[in-house]
């Protein structure tokens, strides 16, 4: 017992490794359920955000120029209220 303890003062460190307390065998399953948890939780998000084909971000709803065109063609705007409204949707470039 006496040699235990003085193992213990000269190596604190050690006396864990040789049954003394839980050491550092519980940092590792915690570790590994976190790297476990961070891979699913990114897989998710990815997945709720629709990366897929198209890439992240794409619209899901109608294109902005058709349902433009369908008002137009239904007469909800004129001419000139359609073409003010589509030089915004598709800005000339510069220099042109």
């Amino acid at each position: 017992m006496l040699t235990d303890a003085a193992t213990l003062v000269a190596h604190p460190g050690w006396y864990a490794a040789q049954g003394g307390g839980p050491g550092w065998w519980i940092v590792f399953p915690i570790l590994w359920f976190l790297l476990f948890a961070t891979v699913v939780f990114l897989i998710a998000r990815r997945a709720r955000r629709g990366w897929g084909p198209g890439g992240p971000y794409r619209g899901s709803g109608p294109d902005p120029v058709a349902v433009l065109g369908e008002r137009f063609a239904r007469g909800e705007i004129d001419e000139a209220e359609y073409r003010t409204r589509l030089a915004v949707l598709r800005p000339e470039p510069p220099g042109r």
